[in-house]
């Protein structure tokens, strides 16, 4: 089994089973796809970085062959504006909206409103429950609790990857953060998954600068309402302190019994 979420296959890129989801054993977790368009969007405009992605989860992603489409819908000087579309086939599966900003350096500084969270190192090891499969997205990334505990509510958690996002070459700091962040919204679940299901739509990670290190720590809390609409917010933090925010749109459904 590659060591690896994916596979370069020509232009295109294989995905292996690590990048499984906890809803299907053919379907892929958001992060690795996430992650994934993200790569394309930082190589289709060098000199400039993300500032925003909202990914959108158009379809279930399947454990298959995929490739990534880039086209330009703004191409400024100082802002740009990308749209990456993951096809299977010809079908889009998902595709994400990027703004991208010029960075340059500014004599400035602002004081930090959220609190570094506790060191990796003081986590407690933790897997998710939920996944059914013994080999899959869960198994390949790392992580630790250091806030809260699972299923109570508001928690806080280290993950980093065991694995590279594609065989062969360097994961970029974004796309660590765009695997692990759409794991929010499991990191601070809240519902009985016996009888309901809070599946995102959607994923949009704000960064204002880039995440050092391998490990992102996201302090997550998730919000259910009872016509069936969730929100979950996350504070994305590195060893150095807070980087961003991730916020995902949740589908909330009673299981069929």
């Amino acid at each position: 089994m590659p060591d690896a979420f994916y596979v370069p296959d020509g232009d295109a890129f294989v995905a292996t089973v690590h990048t499984r989801g906890p809803w299907s054993a053919t379907h892929q977790h958001g992060g690795p796809p996430a992650a994934l368009l993200a790569r394309a969007l930082e190589a289709q405009a060098p000199g400039f970085v993300i500032a925003r992605i909202t990914v959108d989860f158009l379809l279930p992603v399947p454990i298959d062959r995929l490739a990534v489409r880039v086209e330009t819908l703004r191409a400024g000087s100082k802002v740009q504006r990308l749209l990456a579309r993951l096809l299977h086939g010809e079908r889009v599966m998902a595709q994400a909206l990027a703004a991208l900003v010029r960075p340059g350096a500014v004599a400035i500084a602002s004081p930090a409103s959220d609190p570094a969270l506790p060191p990796p190192e003081h986590g407690r090891p933790f897997q998710f429950p939920f996944f059914h499969e013994p080999v899959s997205y869960h198994e390949a990334m790392e992580t630790r609790l250091v806030r809260g505990d699972w299923g109570s509510g508001r928690v806080a958690a280290w993950m980093r990857q065991r694995v590279p996002l594609v065989a062969g070459t360097p994961t970029s700091p974004l796309e660590r953060v765009l695997v692990a962040a759409d794991s929010g919204s499991g990191v601070s679940a809240a519902i009985e998954h016996k009888r309901f299901t809070a599946i995102n739509a959607d994923l949009t990670v704000s960064v204002h600068r880039p995440l050092e290190g391998e490990w992102v720590g996201m302090d997550c809390l998730s919000i259910y309402e009872p016509h069936g609409v969730g929100l979950a917010d996350t504070r994305l933090h590195d060893v150095r302190g807070p980087i961003g925010r991730a916020l995902q749109s949740l589908v909330v459904e009673a299981r069929s019994s």
